[in-house]
């Protein structure tokens, strides 16, 4: 099982901000992280919750159903956590992963994601799409499973345009065994509610218990001032064009088709309001 460094008492001046996880070895790409940089800067300033690393849930009017809901997706969840084996790996999904992650210890179970097909797996759970689509702006989702005494190394999200959102389904104890650092802040999950952040700063997750840890993986679109919510919206969209997420749309159909046939005997539909 691979190593992580234990959680900093005073982190890095580095861990306090936005900065890349791997340096840029080129004069091109150096130059394509300082256009990333200022567009991600310009994000910041018009950003109607702010621009910091986590987000109180009250800035978001809309996590009070998804939390009161919550119980729907954790039973579509319980009814899934049975073939967690059969789901595929983050990396066999996103290439990209494979920078932080090699083993079998983070599963995933996608339900909705930019330029992806996830017809088959969102048919079997209702109740959490009809969560989603009370989240504005939802562009990623997907059930995000680490295995005990998982860690993910720090590492930092692709773009500022998008917040993340965690609703714990499954904290095991101690919880607080169970965390994330976000910047140079130590959070833990508690069932049921939702963890709000800008994944663009650098962040690292342990679980150091002997249980799962589920949450259901969100992104949606970061609310912002006009005319940039105008062109993140319009990004965002021109990003399902991108060979990396026209691969990864690929591979998650595959590892949908994969994984229903290994356990799709006996298994049906939900129908709404029901569960697996």
């Amino acid at each position: 099982m691979a190593t992580c460094p234990s959680p900093p008492g005073r982190s890095p001046q580095s861990l306090r901000r936005r900065h890349w996880t791997f340096p840029a070895k080129s004069r091109k790409a150096r130059l394509r992280r300082a256009v990333h940089g200022g567009l991600e800067q310009l994000v910041g300033w018009c950003s109607i919750p702010g621009d910091r690393p986590v987000f109180a849930a009250e800035q978001f009017p809309w996590i009070r159903r998804v939390e009161a809901d919550w119980q729907g997706v954790r039973q579509e969840l319980d009814g899934l956590m049975e073939h967690r084996a059969a789901m595929p790996n983050f990396q066999d999904i996103l290439r990209e992963v494979s920078t932080i992650q090699k083993d079998d210890d983070w599963k995933t179970f996608f339900l909705k994601g930019v330029g992806m097909d996830c017809s088959e797996n969102a048919g079997r759970c209702p109740q959490t799409m009809k969560l989603l689509a009370a989240i504005p702006g939802c562009t990623t989702a997907f059930f995000s499973i680490l295995s005990p005494h998982k860690c993910i190394p720090p590492h930092r999200g692709a773009w500022a345009g998008v917040l993340r959102l965690h609703l714990a389904l499954v904290v095991p104890e101690p919880a607080e065994r169970c965390r994330i650092r976000i910047a140079d802040e130590l959070h833990s999950w508690h069932e049921g509610r939702c963890l709000v952040f800008d994944d663009t700063y650098n962040h690292q997750v342990w679980n150091d218990t002997d249980g799962y840890r589920v949450v259901l993986f969100v992104d949606f679109e970061r609310p912002l001032r006009w005319p940039l919510s105008t062109l993140n919206h319009w990004l965002l969209n021109l990003a399902a064009l991108a060979p990396f997420l026209r691969e990864a749309n690929t591979r998650q159909q595959a590892a949908e088709r994969s994984f229903w046939r290994r356990v799709g005997n006996g298994t049906k539909k939900s129908a709404p309001g029901g569960a697996l």
